[in-house]
């Protein structure tokens, strides 16, 4: 016998209502944007932020919203590219191919050269990481 769900919904807490959320995260990728690329604070407070996010993902901290049901059949081929671009970089990570066959880091540091480019980076990076902590 089947037992009948929980429907009960919780009351959002503070950080999860956007007027608290999205300033935290904008704080936090001013912060981010003010490091040179890859530098070891650069670094280390992308450790320390990604590990209190998956933190707070794989605790009960943070009201879920429902995962969809099941992906339509047309999004497996959206993992096609996914998986073309993930393998280059990769190959030419390990192999270091230099100028001929740059990484998508190597290419987009010079994007990254402005303090506001990375900050707006950054705020990309923690909003998606949010949404998925949220899941």
């Amino acid at each position: 016998m089947e037992q009948p769900h929980d429907l009960t919904v919780e009351a959002p807490r503070a950080w999860d209502r956007p007027a608290v959320s999205v300033p935290v995260l904008v704080c936090l990728s001013l912060v981010g944007g003010r490091f040179a690329s890859f530098s070891t604070e650069a670094n280390l407070f992308t450790l320390g932020t990604g590990g209190v996010l998956i933190w707070l993902g794989l605790s009960n901290r943070v009201p879920r919203r429902p995962a969809p049901r099941r992906l339509g059949a047309g999004a497996a081929w959206w993992a096609v590219p996914v998986v073309v671009f993930g393998v280059f970089e990769g190959v030419t990570f390990v192999l270091a191919a230099g100028d001929d066959f740059p990484t998508f880091s190597r290419l987009a540091d010079p994007l990254l050269e402005d303090q506001l480019t990375r900050s707006a980076a950054w705020f990309a990076w923690l909003a998606a990481f949010w949404g998925l902590v949220r899941r």
